[in-house]
C-alpha cells in the first residue's frame, strides 16, 4: 500500500501579498495623478456655473424691474447702492382744457382729495390699479415736481377704483396735487420703492410700498431679501446725450463661491425719463 501523497495548500504567502500591495499603491498613486486634474476642474467648472446662473437671475430681476422704474426716479447714492420707484400701469387723465361733458370727471389740481377719469379702458391683472396704489404726475425730478423732494406736490395714494354710469374709471385720491403736475396728461401708478444694495458681502433687494422723502436710510428701506452671497456689486447710471430722455444703467455683479470660485456679469439697461 502506497503512503498517502500531502498537497500544499493553496494561497499567498505574506510576502506575495505585500508585493500586492505595494504594486497596487504604486499604480494607484500613478491613476491618481491623471483623475485628479480632471475632476478638480469639473469641480471648479460645476462651482462657476452656479455663480453665474445665480448672477445671472439676480440682474435679470433687477433689469426687469428698471425697465419699469418711474422716469427720473432712479437715483445711484453709491457704487453698491441703487434706488428706483417701481410702476406697473399708467395711462392718461381727463383734463379741464379737453372740455368734457359733465358725466366725465376731470382731474383739478390743488384740490384735496380729487378724482378723475381716466381715458380709455383701465389696465387689468397683474397691472390693475388698486387702492393704496401712488398717482405719479410729472415727475421731472426737479421739486416739487419730485417723488423723493420734500415739498413734493406731484404723489397722491389711490383710495378707490369705480366704474361710472357711462363706463368710465375713475380713480379717486387721498392728497393734493400741484400745478407743477399738468403738463404731459399722464400719470403712472407705482407700487412703492426699489432698492438694490450691497452690504455685508450680500446682494439684498428692499421694497416698501411708500417712496421715501428722507434719503437711503435702512430703516425706510423696507422688507429685504437676499439675492445673493458673498456679493460684491456697482452700480452707474449715466444721461445718454444721443437719445433725448434716456438713462443707460449698469450694474456689475461679482459672486465668490467658499472654495474660491468667482463669476462676474454686468447688465446694461435703458431707463426712460420722460414723464
Amino acid at each position: 500500500m502506497n503512503a498517502p501523497r500531502y498537497r500544499r495548500a493553496a494561497g499567498f504567502t505574506l510576502v506575495e501579498a505585500i508585493v500586492v500591495i505595494v504594486i497596487t499603491g504604486i499604480v494607484a498613486s500613478f491613476v491618481a495623478v491623471f483623475i485628479r486634474l480632471p475632476v478638480q476642474s469639473y469641480v471648479e467648472t460645476t462651482a462657476r456655473i452656479a455663480l453665474a446662473d445665480a448672477a445671472d437671475t439676480a440682474l435679470s430681476r433687477m433689469n426687469r424691474e428698471l425697465r419699469l422704474a418711474l422716469p427720473n426716479s432712479v437715483v445711484v447714492h453709491n457704487p453698491g447702492a441703487i434706488q428706483f420707484v417701481l410702476t406697473k400701469a399708467g395711462g392718461r387723465y381727463v383734463d379741464t382744457s379737453n372740455l368734457p361733458p359733465a358725466t366725465i370727471q376731470p382731474l383739478q389740481f390743488n384740490v384735496a382729495n380729487p378724482s378723475f377719469d381716466m381715458v380709455g379702458p383701465a389696465p387689468t391683472g397683474r397691472a390693475a390699479i388698486l387702492a393704496g396704489d401712488l398717482v405719479v404726475i410729472n415727475n421731472t425730478g426737479a421739486a416739487p415736481a419730485n417723488v423723493y423732494a420734500t415739498t413734493r406736490d406731484n404723489v397722491a395714494t389711490v383710495t378707490s377704483v369705480t366704474t361710472t354710469a357711462v363706463g368710465a374709471t375713475r380713480i379717486a385720491l387721498n392728497g393734493t396735487l400741484g400745478t407743477s403736475a399738468p403738463a404731459p396728461f399722464r400719470f403712472r401708478v407705482a407700487m412703492g420703492t426699489v432698492t438694490y444694495l450691497c452690504q455685508n458681502n450680500q446682494l439684498v433687494r428692499y421694497f416698501t410700498p411708500s417712496i421715501p422723502t428722507t434719503g437711503l436710510t435702512e430703516a425706510g428701506l423696507g422688507k429685504a431679501s437676499v439675492l445673493a452671497d458673498r456679493a460684491a456689486c456697482v452700480f452707474n447710471s449715466v444721461v445718454l446725450p444721443t437719445q433725448l430722455g434716456t438713462s443707460l444703467v449698469t450694474a456689475s455683479l461679482r459672486l465668490s463661491s467658499p472654495t474660491g470660485e468667482t463669476a462676474s456679469l454686468i447688465r446694461q439697461t435703458q431707463v426712460e425719463n420722460l414723464p
